[in-house]
């Protein structure tokens, strides 16, 4: 038998794989890196614009729509109305703050009531009473309605209108005076009793008390300002128009007139 050599096949050709530059592979990480930072810094951007300035808009809104609401419920007789956010008792008013501050007052101190305004601490006493009407909000965002407590004064003013009277209170501390921790409970008795023997209501000024607390940071802080102060003045919701013309025409007193009834107890 007669063997027919075939030729062999020639070898497949040999792929010569060439590396990339190293300096081509890091300018493309370094490049998604960057754009990885660039997305991270839009969206910290706006969660900061949202914040500082997307929930101060609503919250303004919200604002107006329980002064309306609360309005709107006094005119019908009714002490308090209910809203989305809470129920509102009152509206405050505090000179220094500006010839148009006017703020609803909430009951609680809940998330919802902070955002539609200014939140009366529950268990404390109500506007006028024998006892400690606290009131808490926020010193930044969320409409920041305390955001110049630091800037009250021994002397003012500070004015909370009800259905049936609006009540006078004058301050006895500073809005820098006292800076407590937020477990600080004792800011919100009766009749407050500083522990370490600092700062507190003065003696003498009788048993109708306010308090105002924010924290004391304009950012994350655990330390909380309080402002205190004493009633000197209730004013039927009657003779409102006759003796603060101010609560609707201009601006309110600063600091306590000299005529102010102190007997209160």
């Amino acid at each position: 038998m007669t063997h027919i050599l075939l030729p062999e096949s020639p070898a497949p050709p040999t792929r010569i794989r060439r590396s990339r530059p190293r300096t081509l592979t890091l300018r493309r990480v370094l490049w998604r890196v960057g754009l990885v930072l660039v997305l991270l810094g839009v969206a910290l951007g706006g969660w900061l614009g949202w914040q500082f300035w997307g929930t101060n808009w609503v919250s303004e809104q919200r604002q107006g729509e329980v002064s309306s609401a609360l309005a709107d419920a006094w005119t019908d007789g009714e002490d308090a109305v209910t809203t989305d956010f809470g129920d509102a008792i009152a509206i405050l008013h505090v000179p220094r703050f500006g010839d148009d501050y006017a703020v609803p007052v909430l009951e609680g101190s809940s998330e919802e009531v902070l955002a539609a305004g200014i939140g009366h601490m529950a268990g404390t006493d109500a506007p006028g009473e024998r006892g400690n009407h606290v009131l808490a909000a926020h010193r930044i965002t969320h409409g920041e309605p305390f955001a110049d407590l630091p800037e009250l004064r021994v002397g003012d003013l500070v004015h909370v209108q009800t259905r049936t009277a609006t009540y006078t209170y004058v301050l006895d501390t500073g809005g820098t005076d006292l800076v407590v921790p937020f477990t600080d409970s004792w800011v919100l008795d009766d009749f407050p009793v500083n522990p370490g023997g600092g700062t507190r209501p003065p003696a003498g000024v009788g048993k109708r008390l306010i308090t105002l607390v924010t924290c004391s940071e304009l950012f994350h802080t655990d330390n909380r300002s309080v402002v205190f102060g004493h009633l000197v003045r209730r004013v039927p919701a009657a003779d409102v128009p006759t003796v603060y013309p101010e609560l609707t025409d201009t601006a309110l007193p600063r600091s306590a007139p000299t005529d102010l009834e102190r007997g209160h107890s």
